[in-house]
Formats: C-alpha cells, structure tokens, sequence
C-alpha cells in the first residue's frame, strides 16, 4: 500500500487494522474511479482559478488525468491493494507523473468529498439507465396490450374471478412503469446536486470555485451546505434504491404471474428457450430460472437499502461508517438494474397459450357481470349479488369471454384500456 497522507511519525501501522480499515475499497473504487477522474479534473481547473495552481501545472494535471483514465480502461493500470483506494491511486499517478503538482491535486478536498462526488456521478448515470429501462418495459407491454386481445382468466386471491385479458396484463404493468420511469427521473433530478468542494462537511478557507465544478461536472445544482452534503450521504442512496426497488416490486408481481403461468397446471405461457435452464438431476424437464431470479432479485436491492438504512443511525457530520455504504450501491443497484434490462425482450417474445386459457375460464367467472347487469337495471346490488352467487355455476349460459371483455366499458378495463393516455403520458417523458 502506498505512503499515507494521514500517517503520523512514530506510529506504525498494524496490517490486520489497516485491512479492516480499507475494507473492499480497492474493489469498488474500480467501479467509480473514472468518475473520481472526472471530478479531479473539475477540481484542478477550479484550483487554477484562484491560483493554487499555475495554468501550466492545471494543464499537465488535466493531460495526466486524461492518461490515466485510458491506461485505466485499457488495463495498463490496475487499481490494485497497492493502493489504500482510488483517491490515493489518483494522488499516486499524478505525484508520480508531476512531483509537487501532483501532491497539490486534492488541495482543499477530503477522500469523503471525492468518494462523495463520485458515487453521485455514477448514481446519476444509473438513474439515467433505470428509467431507459422502465421506459422500454413500458413500451413493449404497450406494443403488446394494443394486439388482438386473448382472454385469460383474472385472479383475486389467488382464485379464478372474472375473464381478464391479455391486453389488460400488459396494459396494468404498462402503467406501473410508466410510474416507475417518472420515478427514476425525480429521483434523478433529487440527487443531480453537486457535493464537491465541501470536504469533510465543513468547506475550506479557500474560495474554491464551485460554481465552475458544477458546471464541469454536468450537476443541475450545487449542494451549498457543506453539513448537507454530509447529511444527504445515505439518504440520497436510499432514494436511488428505492425508486430500483418499486420497479424490482413490480417485476417480483411480474414474476410471480408467470411463475405460476408457466407451470404443467396452469400451462397458460411458454418462455423464449434461453430464459429456461435444464434440470441438473430430471431430464424430462426445463426450469424458469430466469422468472425466478427476477423474482428473486428485489431482495438485494432491498437489502442494500436496509442497510445503508442501518448505517444513517448517526449525528451529522462525516462518520466512517458510511464508508460501507459504497458496497451496499454499487451491489443492490448493479444487480437491480441487471435484472430490469432482461425484462422487455422476455416480454416481447413469450407466447400465451390461448387454449388453456380459455378452458381455465369457468362459468361462474361471469356471476360478476351478471350481478352488475342486474344492479344496473334496478335491482338492489345486495339482492343482485345474492342471486348472482346462487346461480353462480350457469352464470355462463350464453355467454363469451369475448362478450364478457367488450361489455367491460369502465374506463382502463376491457373494451376500454386507454391504451393512447398511457402512450400520451409515456411521451411526456421526452418534453
């Protein structure tokens, strides 16, 4: 590991202390060392502002950062336990590259305003990928809901209903991503503040030109309170996990439809092969891992939150423990995000079975419209209901799954899905 600026004369150091100190954070500085690039880059222009360094030394810093983050792509430069984490890789390189200029590098920062800026940077981009993919799901259960619709059987409890549809499967989960795209944007538009120039929670006796980093940096804002900045750390993580965890729910419900969809005794759905797996002991069968681990996966994002939850029981200022909550987003929104991006092209290409569809459709699924018919012309709904249950096993008797579906007029029901507001309110996304 490499000189550490915080290391007193004197003191040694113990390696089973120092290991536990650093934790993972060689590992997961990879994933946002090119941010912690970026935002060094910023900060040197800023620095050449009010004269802490020269416009020649700004340059070579900038031309050195640039270098860095090519070797750092094309694996000529591996941030590896050589270093104690990314910021001091960065401070390394440069003090190696440019003596003196490169130790002036984090002049006025601290290594939790740098981890600080650069986990907002990257939590920006993925909210920008969360909400592309909440978009394309929506698009493609809207593709799908205005096809030719085939009647499938709506379950409360678990228990057959009334007739359902497909095009009213596609269009409910349509809708639930077209909220959770809304979502990722405010979210987005949450965290799109800009932490860097507040050190540790308390700023610096240096003018330090925030202005300019904030632009540089692409950020809708700046963060002004330095104690803020620290006090928003976890929170402004929870949000993003949050708002991958409401559509990880709306996949789990997803999942669990076609879980059961899937199976000999609903036979209602065939997965695309590559979304099955083979079984490692039963030959004569495939499984739907696939669906299962989609299910599966709100639990990590939901973990994550929890315990970047657990480590927010703290007073204000910077703490260490927040050092852990690095591991906690880069796992739960990695592994959310992962899963969404399988989701529209499952959805384009499964293919519904029509007749077992239709034969799971039993008369008594129709006792509702029968009981709503008659409290429609007058009769009390109570005895409606009453009578409707009666006869509940002939409710059926002339009727269709199809007639069932186009007397469904209630607005976002059966005859009536309202396909074009759900495209209307999708497009708003583009203004």
């Amino acid at each position: 590991m490499s000189d550490l600026l915080w290391q007193k004369a004197g003191v040694a150091t113990n390696e089973r202390i120092m290991r536990f100190l650093a934790g993972d954070d060689v590992v997961l500085d990879r994933e946002f060392f090119l941010h912690d690039i970026a935002a060094s880059k910023a900060h040197v222009e800023g620095l050449a502002h009010i004269g802490v360094v020269s416009a020649d030394e700004a340059a070579a810093l900038k031309r050195e950062l640039d270098v860095l983050a090519e070797d750092f792509k094309g694996g000529a430069f591996v941030l590896d336990e050589r270093y104690e984490d990314g910021h001091s890789a960065i401070e390394a390189r440069l003090t190696e590259r440019l003596g003196d200029a490169g130790r002036r590098v984090h002049t006025g920062r601290s290594r939790n305003d740098q981890i600080l800026v650069a986990t907002r940077l990257w939590l920006k981009e993925k909210l920008e990928a969360l909400e592309a993919h909440c978009r394309a799901i929506a698009e493609v259960c809207l593709q799908r809901a205005a096809q030719p619709a085939i009647p499938l059987p709506g379950y409360t409890h678990l228990q057959r209903a009334v007739v359902s549809s497909t095009g009213m499967w596609f269009a409910g989960f349509a809708e639930g991503f077209i909220d959770n795209a809304f979502r990722a944007r405010g979210t987005r538009e949450l965290v799109d503040a800009n932490p860097l120039g507040t050190a540790a929670g308390y700023g610096v006796n240096l003018p330090l030109d925030r202005a300019h980093t904030t632009a540089a940096l692409g950020f809708g804002r700046m963060q002004v309170s330095p104690i803020y900045a620290q006090l928003s750390r976890g929170k402004y993580e929870i949000a993003v996990l949050e708002a991958i965890g409401a559509a990880m729910l709306d996949v789990r419900r997803m999942a669990w439809d076609l879980s059961l969809f899937t199976t000999a005794e609903f036979d209602f759905v065939k997965l695309p092969g590559e979304y099955t797996t083979g079984s490692s002991i039963m030959p004569n069968k495939r499984n739907p891992d696939v669906v299962e681990l989609l299910r599966a996966s709100y639990a990590s994002v939901a973990a994550a939150r929890t315990e970047i939850e657990q480590l927010l029981s703290l007073p204000s200022g910077y703490q260490r423990d927040l050092q852990f909550s690095k591991g906690s987003i880069f796992h739960g929104v990695r592994h959310g995000l992962m899963a969404l991006e399988l989701v529209p092209d499952l959805l384009a290409r499964l293919q519904w079975n029509e007749a077992a569809m239709r034969a799971a459709i039993e008369p008594a699924m129709y006792a509702t419209d029968v009981a709503i018919e008659q409290a429609a012309a007058g009769v009390p709904f109570r005895d409606a209901y009453r009578a409707a249950a009666e006869t509940a096993a002939s409710a059926g008797q002339g009727r269709t799954p199809e007639s069932s579906l186009a007397q469904r007029v209630s607005p976002g029901s059966g005859n009536d899905l309202r396909l074009h507001e759900l495209h209307a309110r999708l497009g708003r996304l583009d203004v």
